[in-house]
């Protein structure tokens, strides 16, 4: 899993059947600290995030699938979960 930042979406006029009535987001993945690492990833999104959001995204396609409720489906990655704060302890 890692942490990123809506910074997008994408729109298809076309899509897979196992992609339809979901968005597709673009994400930034983010360090703790929130500087960007990285390239830009898209993701399915299961829990209406939108740009701006800081997200949750899980990146392996069983986890992914099964998110957005779509087994068996060409799924590599989903936003899980909107992030309300990060706590790091040293």
């Amino acid at each position: 899993m890692l942490i990123g930042r809506v910074i997008g979406d994408i729109v298809a006029t076309q899509k897979a059947p196992s992609h339809e009535g979901r968005k597709i987001l673009m994400v930034q993945p983010l360090n703790l600290d929130g500087t960007e690492r990285g390239e830009a990833l898209l993701a399915l999104d299961a829990v209406d995030a939108g740009v701006g959001d800081r997200v949750l995204v899980v990146t392996e396609g069983w986890s992914a699938m099964t998110a957005v409720e779509r087994p068996q489906s060409p799924i590599d990655m989903a936003v899980l979960g909107v992030i309300d704060s990060v706590n790091v302890d040293e």
